[in-house]
């Protein structure tokens, strides 16, 4: 799935919310602009998405059914 096949897919079921898909959204199309980039500014911006994720940490704990089902 490429980055264009994620965001229809982010729009068609209305995950807009969904903080996770969002990082891999921003994931994918660091993915397509690789070869556009240093391989620093990839490593950095990588850096910055991972940390991004980890930021989520547990906000669904309690809410599992909701926002996962």
């Amino acid at each position: 799935m490429n980055s264009q096949e994620l965001a229809q897919y982010i729009e068609t079921t209305n995950s807009i919310s969904k903080p996770w898909l969002l990082v891999q959204l921003r994931l994918k199309k660091l993915q397509d602009r690789r070869a556009e980039i240093s391989h620093e500014d990839y490593i950095q911006e990588l850096a910055e998405l991972h940390q991004e994720l980890m930021n989520l940490g547990e906000w669904w704990l309690g809410i599992e059914d909701e926002v996962f089902g």
